[in-house]
């Protein structure tokens, strides 16, 4: 079981993650959902002691993340991370080697991936030469090659065509079934609603909804109206009666107000649409995450330039990078003024500008240095941009 208590991690101004706890036991899919921003990524990259937690404690099975316990993750991370230039079947094998998997063995289970995947034809083949989908399948076998024990998927079917989400999500469940620990991160609702056990809704750093599928669908589906029609439905969100509302082309979820039977419903949406279907269903993963977690319109705009503010002015406004600014700074204007002065005396020393000349030069160097190490900081906090304290 993987279990994490209290988490809290704060870049800069930037509260990533704050106070999450939670738990992945051993033959369950965990869904760690949230949209873009939430903290999903920051919590990962703790959870793998990739990042320090400020506050908070992580443990596998009852023990602290070692070296030992490192092997026995198999981790897929959102961005590619594997080598384009070289060979698909040596970059997989590179890989179990450093697992400590036996090259025999390692070349046996890669080769019999690559058949399942439908890859086997281009194992000699460059990485760089696959497609993006393709790329994703190798970086799969790569996270699980090694059988591992906890297994951390960060939004998995990036890049798949639906036939090859299909074999995903089949692997995902044999997994399942042999006691693996499944941590499955993202922000697609629809494939979190096929394959989770439990789920753990993040937004702005903290945990707003969790619990088994079922809880969660139960406790949201009192109110809940599938409504198929002929015509434009866009007129049904504005609906006095509809709390929420996902329009599509033909179809609508609704999540009605409280105390709204049928009857105050029907002749509201039959008035302007033939309506094909009408009935009362679990609200799908996709209704109550906007139901949640949807912004209203009206704000949404306000918040979405506070976020852009905040990310312009973080690492300019980093205690380090000011200060590195101010050294910059003294060192230039004073090389200008003593060159001056050495230009205007003409048999002055030039000693002292030229110190200041290579002074300016290091502090300059210095600062590039520092901006670049505080945006590689914030960077770490992968898509997650939450809220400012």
């Amino acid at each position: 079981m993987i279990k994490a208590e209290n988490l809290r991690k704060k870049y800069s101004t930037v509260l990533a993650v704050d106070d999450v706890s939670l738990e992945v036991h051993r033959g369950r899919i965990f869904g760690l959902i949230g949209p873009n921003g939430a903290g999903k990524t920051t919590t990962i990259r703790m959870l793998l002691n990739i990042i320090s937690p400020d506050e908070g404690k992580i443990t596998f099975d009852g023990a602290p993340f070692s070296r030992r316990i490192q092997d026995r993750i198999g981790y897929l991370p959102e961005e590619r991370g594997i080598y384009k230039k070289n060979k698909l079947l040596d970059t997989i094998l590179y890989f179990a080697s450093l697992r400590g998997v036996q090259s025999g063995a390692a070349k046996k289970g890669a080769l019999e991936w690559l058949r399942r995947f439908d890859l086997e034809k281009y194992s000699k083949r460059k990485v760089e030469e696959l497609s993006k989908g393709n790329q994703q399948k190798v970086q799969f076998i790569i996270s699980i090659l090694h059988n591992p024990d906890y297994i951390v998927l960060d939004e998995p079917f990036s890049g798949l065509d639906p036939v090859n989400q299909i074999v995903l999500k089949e692997i995902l469940q044999e997994l399942k079934q042999q006691g693996k620990a499944i941590i499955f991160s993202t922000h697609q609702m629809d494939s979190a609603e096929k394959l989770c056990d439990e789920i753990c809704l993040i937004n702005r750093g903290k945990i707003v909804l969790e619990g088994s599928l079922k809880e969660v669908k139960q406790k949201f589906g009192k109110d809940a109206v599938h409504v198929e029609y002929v015509g434009d439905g866009a007129f049904i969100s504005a609906l006095p009666n509809v709390k929420t509302a996902t329009v599509y082309e033909n179809y609508a979820e609704l999540q009605l107000k409280s105390n709204v039977s049928s009857r105050d419903l029907l002749p509201a949406i039959s008035s302007k649409v033939e309506i094909r279907k009408f009935e009362f269903i679990e609200p799908s993963l996709n209704s109550i995450f906007l139901d949640v977690v949807g912004v209203p319109r009206e704000i949404e705009q306000p918040i979405l330039a506070a976020t852009v503010s905040l990310k312009a002015k973080t690492v300019t406004g980093d205690k380090r990078v000011r200060k590195a600014m101010f050294t910059l700074v003294i060192a230039a204007g004073a090389m200008l003024v003593l060159g001056a002065i050495a230009l205007k005396k003409g048999d002055a020393s030039w000693n002292l500008p030229l110190l200041f000349f290579a002074a300016s030069l290091f502090s300059l160097f210095k600062y590039m240095r520092v901006r670049k190490t505080v945006a590689r900081e914030l960077q770490r906090a992968g898509e997650d941009v939450p809220h400012a304290q």
